[in-house]
């Protein structure tokens, strides 16, 4: 599912609401989210899981085309580990 079918989706589940006024509340639970996890922040969503940001440390890499040695930089990345509840949905 991408975004915009998340957004009709909830749309028409909806009738009460525009789907412009959808699309701008997605949009700024997204936001919200991207924002806290660029401050370092940890979002928790009970049931569904949570969104962290990590940090992985300077390494020796390989360039897979050419076999060669490539440095790759310190950065961080996001991490979502699920909750209880949608793993047990998924697994049963």
């Amino acid at each position: 599912m991408i975004k915009s079918e998340l957004i009709q989706l909830i749309a028409d589940k909806n009738p009460h609401l525009y789907q412009r006024d959808v699309e701008n509340i997605v949009n700024a639970i997204l936001g919200q989210i991207t924002e806290a996890l660029a401050h370092g922040d940890r979002v928790e969503l009970r049931g569904f899981g949570a969104f962290s940001v990590k940090n992985r440390k300077p390494r020796q890499g390989r360039n897979p085309r050419t076999g060669e040695k490539v440095s790759v930089e310190e950065k961080w990345v996001p991490f979502f580990k699920t909750g209880k509840e949608l793993r047990e949905r998924l697994n049963g």
